[in-house]
């Protein structure tokens, strides 16, 4: 069993203006983040940092195109510290800026993998609480010229600096929430079932799970799109420790399972992994209904008060009540393209696939795709 590592500094503040002030940020800095974000938030700092905004260069989750335009307009300024604002397409492409020399592209990169030297230092900001981005190695980029999302992971690709700033939340839209929030309930259920799993991991995906879980109770029952507001802390919390557990443990089938829908049909990431959720467990519970997946509904029975055997249905209920699921077929997915994807996922996403909780065959994934139809 790998040792548990825990790389990133964590650190929380109660503003951005705080965050600046202790971490001094100036001229030497580069900020990347969106404008709408930059704005209201940082703009009247008067910090003096360099600035790039992600949205000049194309909407959507990052791909290979966006880095590369990102990494041509950044060549010719001279700054040392990268400081990621943003959700985890910012935070993604911040990675790759921190191993990036001054002449690569994305597919330099990915060639040589396995001997990336951190280029800067890296401070992330997340403005999310899904992607536990900040906590963790690892970037996902749509690699548009091979048609596959990949992620590009590396030890020197860790932030130096993870800084949870709840503040930062407050104008996240309630479709994002949604999404980011059940994007890290994915992170702990599937690190708590990954066979890579160890005691102090697990601890981080109960955690991350209980506080989501009681979240997403209040929030529904308030009746109201902002009554998650009251528990922004928790949230990003959540995310993060779901990112710490995730980074030891790894993510598995839904995760791999997403990533077709959002690489072809360009479903928000998190929304991409409730599509695939509750089938990816249904299929769990047929192959392997007794093991840690009674652990796991012991867990969730606790928070949502009825019998471990009810405890998944219980799940998949609350989170249609944080956001509606519907069919594959809703979303523009057609059934001639499962049997493509299921191959892509066998062929490009055993790296996941090896955190299962059970082995699933290219047959396997053909029925869920098919099941989530």
């Amino acid at each position: 069993m790998k040792a548990f590592q825990l790389i990133p500094s964590i650190a929380e503040y109660a503003d951005f203006g705080t965050l600046a002030g202790e971490l001094k940020l100036g001229p030497a800095d580069l900020i990347l983040t969106n404008e709408y974000i930059y704005n209201p938030t940082i703009a009247s700092l008067d910090l003096g940092c360099h600035t790039c905004f992600q949205e000049k260069y194309g909407a959507g989750e990052p791909t290979d195109v966006m880095v590369d335009a990102i990494l041509d307009d950044l060549r010719d300024k001279d700054y040392d510290r990268i400081v990621a604002v943003g959700g985890g397409t910012v935070i993604d492409i911040a990675k790759v800026l921190t191993v990036a020399r001054p002449s690569d592209k994305v597919d330099d990169l990915y060639d040589r993998m396995a001997s990336l030297e951190k280029e800067h230092p890296l401070i992330i900001v997340p403005t999310t609480c899904g992607t536990g981005s900040e906590v963790t190695n690892i970037s996902i980029i749509n690699r548009t010229t091979k048609g596959v999302k990949v992620g590009l992971v590396s030890p020197s690709m860790f932030a130096d600096e993870a800084a949870l700033v709840p503040a930062m939340l407050n104008s996240l839209p309630y479709p994002v929430f949604a999404t980011s929030s059940i994007d890290a309930m994915v992170h702990a259920v599937e690190s708590y079932l990954s066979p890579n799993a160890c005691p102090i991991s697990e601890l981080f995906s109960e955690k991350a799970l209980q506080l989501i879980l009681r979240g997403w109770k209040d929030a529904v029952a308030s009746g109201s799109k902002d009554g998650w507001k009251k528990h922004a802390l928790d949230f990003l919390r959540a995310s993060n420790f779901a990112g710490i557990a995730f980074g030891h443990a790894g993510c598995a089938a839904v995760h791999a399972m997403a990533y077709p829908l959002g690489g072809v049909h360009h479903i928000p990431h998190g929304q991409a992994n409730q599509l695939m959720f509750a089938d990816v467990m249904r299929k769990y519970q047929e192959k392997k209904p007794i093991g840690k997946l009674n652990q796991l509904e012991e867990l969730l029975a606790k928070e949502l008060d009825v019998e471990p055997v009810f405890a998944l249905e219980k799940l998949y209920a609350l989170m249609d009540d944080v956001l509606e699921k519907g069919p594959l077929h809703a979303h523009g997915v057609t059934a001639e393209e499962l049997p493509d994807f299921a191959h892509n996922v066998i062929e490009t996403q055993q790296r996941l696939l090896g955190n299962n909780y059970v082995e699933l065959t290219e047959d396997d994934i053909l029925s869920i795709y098919r099941a989530a139809f």
